[in-house]
């Protein structure tokens, strides 16, 4: 890889991250920004990453610079880190894919004070070429923020 692959949190999810692109990547691995600016840009905090569950969540800050003008963050960068969330996904179970629909549903706003909010994601199907994602976004106490879905095709 052009750029260690870093985790945030201790144990054997950084050996199975590396590991899982690996083998869906090959030697085309060096091709690739890993991981990604935007990732890193948003403070993205790997939390967990289970392989064979093929689940990943990852926590995100809230910044003072996303919030719109109720206060809360901005709905498009919740999005953005379901997106940051559900890309390092799809290349840890398939070989390298893009997005071909994000569906977000709001359920409550992401208040600044929480400090931080999770994205819980899940692969839920692989069908030829399409690959789908459901995903989840919750408070530090659990309460779920928003939902998403989506559908990737690998390249």
């Amino acid at each position: 890889m052009n750029k260690e692959y870093s985790m945030h949190e201790t144990g054997n999810t950084d050996e199975q991250i590396r590991e899982a692109l690996i083998e869906n990547m090959g030697d085309q691995i060096d091709n690739y920004l890993l991981p990604p600016p935007v990732f890193d840009y948003m403070g993205a905090e790997y939390v967990d990453f289970d392989r064979a569950a093929g689940t990943l969540s990852i926590r995100f800050p809230i910044r003072p610079e996303y919030r719109n003008p109720y206060g809360a963050m901005q709905g498009g960068m919740v999005a953005a880190a379901v997106d940051n969330t559900l890309g390092p996904l799809s290349v840890l179970v398939a070989p390298p894919n893009v997005t071909r629909m994000l569906e977000m549903t709001y359920s409550y706003p992401v208040d600044p004070a929480m400090e931080y909010f999770t994205v819980h994601a899940r692969f839920t199907e692989r069908n030829e070429r399409r690959l789908f994602f459901k995903a989840e976004v919750k408070s530090p106490e659990g309460r779920r923020l928003a939902r998403a879905k989506a559908v990737h095709y690998i390249l």
